[in-house]
């Protein structure tokens, strides 16, 4: 398999992680939707990342829709490891939750950071809606980590929603620097110091540099 995208992209990221987690050998591609855009687009027409190309030829995209490719394989027995997120029920449904909260909040930092520095005159009310948008979903991410009496979200193990909340928080902090002030969320700076201890997320990283033309 051929993963498409830079790690420094939280998307990316989280999908590689995961990967490594289940097992799957892959290549990886660090391509950008910028300076490698034609080349994305002979896989996947959008020119987003992740793209995934499997051994068969067939190509994955979006996030969401290549982890529960992923999944899929691990609960057919393809990997010897237990999925990152629950079949069904209410584990299923609070992992997904959590996710959404992560991923959302990675969307709102990537809108924010390509305000800045795509546009030369900046709309004040697009700033301040991501900056409220931000804040907001911190608070209630602070305060779900804060609950959690264990070492992950969801209990003794990681989850898909934890992986995407470690990978957002890096590439918030990298992103925006001190715009952030990330005292005012100390579970989650918590949460993202564990996830990058660990060989997985250690493996797949890469410094931010933004957008590459």
């Amino acid at each position: 398999m051929i993963l498409i995208g830079q790690y420094d992209s939280p998307f990316v990221r989280r999908v590689a992680i995961a990967m490594t987690l289940y097992g799957f050998a892959f290549k990886h591609r660090p391509w950008s939707t910028f300076g490698d855009g034609d080349k994305i687009a002979r896989h996947n027409p959008l020119r987003r990342v992740p793209t995934l190309i499997l051994n068969d030829g067939r190509v994955l995209i979006e996030s969401a829709y290549i982890l529960d490719w992923l999944d899929e394989q691990v609960r057919d027995g393809e990997a010897e490891v237990m999925p990152l997120i629950a079949a069904s029920g209410e584990a299923r449904q609070q992992t997904l939750y959590y996710t959404a909260l992560a991923t959302g909040f990675a969307d709102k930092v990537v809108a924010l950071f390509y305000e800045k520095v795509l546009h030369e005159v900046h709309s004040p009310v697009w700033l301040e809606r991501c900056q409220t948008q931000l804040a907001a979903v911190l608070d209630q991410l602070e305060s779900l980590r804060a609950a959690a009496k264990s070492r992950w979200l969801q209990g003794a193990d990681m989850t898909h929603a934890d992986i995407a909340l470690g990978c957002a928080l890096r590439h918030a902090r990298e992103a925006h620097g001190e715009a952030i002030d990330w005292r005012r969320w100390p579970a989650l700076c918590f949460h993202s110091a564990q996830c990058e201890e660990l060989d997985a997320f250690k493996a797949i990283q890469q410094p931010f540099i933004g957008p590459k033309t």
